[in-house]
């Protein structure tokens, strides 16, 4: 492992663990309270799933760790696409879930709609990690590496779609809500589903005009997002 790809590591961690305090304060600020089972499930479901991520990545790809350490942007409309869906989802799926229980908008929500939240999420938690493990070039970035001989990632998930990362995306914006109990926070959700569409295709263009062998590759797995959808 290089020195770079060490450093890349250790500044991805301190991000992680800012990133999972940020996670805690948005929710339990906005619920004005400690005692908030959902919020905490959550927050444990985070860590958990960052971890064990992590220690697979580690051993299977470190280089994405570090590549998603990144902070430069190289597209313009990457900054803007990827801020705005940040503020919506902290803000706006947490936040408003967050709100919802403490103003009790939406009521009380079935278990089995929490359930349901939490296998939403946990799938698409595992899809995104997945498509890590697989594509040595993922990353936080829209970014070809030519100077790394980026080259297609062809096998695991991406056999079926070409973004299978941000169909995990998806999954999480419609399963988070339902894990919290707030239905109101589904139209942030939605808000930010619709910011994942527009940077996946903008990222498919991008990647077909400057990555190698990428428009072979589109032509064999047809499917952006949603096999026999788009």
């Amino acid at each position: 492992m290089s020195p770079d790809v060490k450093a890349g590591i250790r500044k991805r961690l301190l991000q992680v663990f800012v990133g999972v305090v940020i996670h805690a304060a948005v929710l339990f600020l906005t619920v004005w309270r400690l005692d908030w089972v959902w919020g905490w499930a959550f927050i444990a479901l985070y860590a958990a799933g960052i971890c064990v991520n992590g220690a697979i990545l580690l051993r299977r790809n470190p280089e994405v760790i570090a590549r998603r350490a990144e902070t430069r942007w190289e597209k313009g409309w990457d900054m803007l696409i990827s801020t705005s869906w940040s503020l919506v989802y902290l803000l706006g799926i947490l936040g408003v879930s967050g709100l919802d229980a403490r103003f009790d908008w939406t009521g009380q929500m079935p278990l089995s709609l929490h359930i349901l939240g939490v296998a939403v999420t946990l799938a698409g938690w595992v899809l995104v990690g997945w498509a890590m493990m697989v594509n040595p070039y993922f990353s936080t970035r829209v970014r070809v590496y030519k100077e790394q001989g980026h080259t297609v990632c062809t096998t695991g998930p991406y056999r079926l779609v070409r973004h299978p990362g941000y169909l995990g995306a998806i999954l999480q914006s419609l399963g988070i809500p339902l894990m919290l109990g707030s239905l109101w926070a589904l139209i942030p959700g939605g808000v930010a589903i619709l910011l994942v569409i527009a940077r996946t295709a903008l990222e498919d263009d991008t990647l077909q005009a400057e990555l190698a062998g990428y428009q072979d590759y589109a032509r064999k797995v047809r499917y952006r997002l949603l096999p026999k959808v788009w």
